[in-house]
């Protein structure tokens, strides 16, 4: 009995999926559209360059909102959040959740979530993430005194080169 509780571990650890803590490479340029919206609480696009820490806490190295006539006024404090993944044996990412936070000065607040995620994972080269599709839903909450309204809608997010 122990034998095959050994095998079919093993067989797991081989065919299954893995997680870790993963990189975004030095230079990648992650760029989202969000689509859905009302008026002027939509149309919201923006590029970000970050790096993985583990646990999946997500250090921004930088951010930009490339938004014309909107609500939504300049960013504020730095944008947050997570990304953790899961891959196969062949490197393929399988799975993974996203969670992003783009905080403005005048109280409003962006959250991006998802739990589609797909690429590839080096795990020679620091685990080290290539091709990146996330696409998930946003929602947008105006902060006091805004001129944004309640509204949300569904995003994509690609990862590439510099």
């Amino acid at each position: 009995m122990k034998e095959v509780a050994i095998l079919l571990l093993l067989a797991v650890m081989l065919n299954g999926c893995s997680s870790t803590a993963v990189e975004s490479p030095s230079g990648s340029v992650w760029q989202a559209q969000m689509a859905g919206g009302v008026r002027t609480s939509s149309g919201f696009l923006f590029n970000t360059q970050f790096t993985v820490s583990s646990g999946g806490a997500l250090t921004i190295v930088s951010f930009q909102l490339l938004n014309t006539g909107t609500c939504y006024g300049g960013v504020g404090p730095t944008p947050s959040g997570t990304l953790t993944v899961t891959y196969n044996s062949d490197d393929q990412i399988t799975g993974g959740t996203f969670s992003f936070t783009i905080p403005s000065g005048s109280g409003d607040t962006i959250t991006l979530t998802s739990t589609s995620v797909t690429g590839t994972v080096n795990p020679s080269n620091y685990f080290t993430l290539s091709g990146v599709t996330i696409v998930g839903t946003w929602a947008l909450v105006p902060g006091s005194g805004s001129s944004c309204v309640d509204a949300s809608g569904n995003f994509t997010m690609m990862q590439t080169g510099t």
